[in-house]
């Protein structure tokens, strides 16, 4: 495949936001391991210890003694999805930057589907073909989803689905806040405002087989719809006259 043949010259950046994952975050730090190299020059793996309670961070720890590709970022503190990814945006070296959850529910040799596309947008994005999650956290993402497509006019089928590929240079041109799970939508708003297009491959998703989800979590749900009106509150009554972000494809835009 031509496409794939072309991103063996480019380097790679995974990063693994992680909280209380202790039964999970080896697994999806080897795989990533054995997996990239095969696709990429370089590749470094950061998996982001959100402040957990239990052997995470350790774990990370002895992985990253194991191996240099390993870079692990820790948070004295549980902060949230959002602030664990945004420190690992931070801490990136490669061209590319791939994110996922440490929960292993998908498949990341399906990396494939979205490097194919890497050529025709700034970012490629998954959704979930078949989403294998509790009824309410179905219930829950659909009404999520439907709120932000009606506030900020976001069409894409599944914001929040962690499985995201795009070029580093697009994260010089927007400014990321949110701590929570807003922090996908907020990429993908501002990405979308400064002009960069997005491309969506469906990719499979499997049921966790170990280890405890935090997104069907009342609180978490409560600190998302606030983190929403927030950020929608913020965009209305920011002026868009002076906005010249430019994304990786050229265009301008506003973020």
């Amino acid at each position: 495949m031509k496409g794939i043949d072309n991103m063996l010259q480019q380097s790679i950046s995974v990063i693994l936001p992680a909280f209380n994952e202790e039964a999970n975050i080896e697994q999806a730090v080897k795989l990533s391991l054995e997996i990239m190299p095969d696709y990429f020059s370089e590749v470094e793996i950061i998996p982001v210890n959100d402040g957990s309670a239990d052997a995470t961070g350790a774990l990370i720890e002895r992985l990253a003694d194991n191996d240099p590709r390993v870079r692990p970022v820790h948070h004295s503190v549980n902060r949230g999805y959002g602030a664990a990814l945004r420190s690992g945006f931070e801490a990136v070296g490669g061209e590319l930057i791939f994110f996922t959850d440490a929960d292993n529910q998908f498949d990341l040799h399906e990396i494939t589907l979205l490097i194919e596309r890497l050529k025709e947008a700034d970012m490629i994005i998954g959704y979930r073909i078949r989403r294998n999650d509790h009824f309410m956290r179905i219930v829950n993402a659909f009404l999520y989803n439907m709120l932000i497509r009606v506030l900020f006019g976001l069409k894409v089928r599944d914001i929040d689905c962690a499985f995201k590929l795009f070029r580093r240079d697009l994260l010089k041109e927007i400014k990321l806040e949110s701590d929570g799970a807003l922090i996908s939508a907020e990429l993908l708003i501002k990405a979308k405002m400064s002009g960069c297009s997005i491309t969506e491959v469906g990719v499979h998703h499997f049921p966790r087989l170990t280890g405890e989800q935090t997104g069907a979590n009342l609180k978490v749900i409560l600190k998302a719809f606030v983190e929403i009106f927030k950020f929608y509150s913020k965009l209305k009554h920011s002026t868009t006259a002076h906005c010249s972000c430019k994304c990786a494809s050229g265009k301008k835009g506003c973020c």
